[in-house]
């Protein structure tokens, strides 16, 4: 697994960090912290906590749509140490979960990830993203399933989950523009 790799290698070299830990991923740090970090945003928080956990999401996905070559943490995000026995651990719970996934994903429509398409996937993403920033009721899930699906469909160069994640993605835009009207005509409603 790419993450234990990168972890063993910065472990040799001192301590790791979550910050060097993406930037040793290289160009699949995208798909990791898109991954991890929309899971984040699906842990059941209280309301409004989206606007603090969308935030690494909405980072990530700007940064690659400005063709950054892999995600770079604000210093003080970059220099949190990461327990390597922790990390450990913690993937190998997830080994059942990733072998079922492995069975599924494979690199197909890779050229969805050819560097000339990068910069307008990572704005899709980032509009997602930012959907799932917006503090608005019952809107925030869907979005970071959807990142979910993009995340792990890039980390596994697999174009038609992260094309089915894009498609999520739409539909939780367009939900959002619906509740926001809905809101929207609601509150004119009331001050009439």
């Amino acid at each position: 697994m790419p993450i234990l790799r990168t972890s063993r290698a910065q472990q040799r070299t001192g301590t790791v960090t979550l910050g060097g830990l993406l930037s040793g991923l290289g160009e699949t740090s995208f798909g990791w912290a898109i991954v991890v970090f929309s899971l984040v945003t699906m842990l059941p928080l209280p309301p409004g906590s989206s606007l603090i956990t969308a935030l690494p999401v909405l980072l990530a996905t700007a940064q690659m749509s400005l063709g950054y070559p892999h995600v770079r943490l604000p210093g003080r995000l970059a220099r949190i140490t990461v327990d390597p026995q922790k990390l450990r651990r913690t993937m190998m719970r997830l080994r059942p979960v990733t072998r079922r996934l492995e069975r599924v994903l494979q690199p197909r429509m890779t050229g969805i990830f050819a560097p000339r398409h990068e910069r307008r996937l990572g704005l899709a993403l980032f509009l997602i993203a930012f959907t799932l920033f917006l503090p608005i009721p019952f809107s925030g899930w869907f979005p970071a399933v959807s990142l979910f699906i993009c995340g792990v469909g890039q980390v596994e160069r697999d174009g038609k989950v992260t094309l089915i994640g894009l498609g999520a993605g739409a539909a939780s835009i367009l939900l959002t523009i619906i509740i926001v009207l809905s809101i929207g005509s609601s509150a004119s409603a009331i001050m009439e």
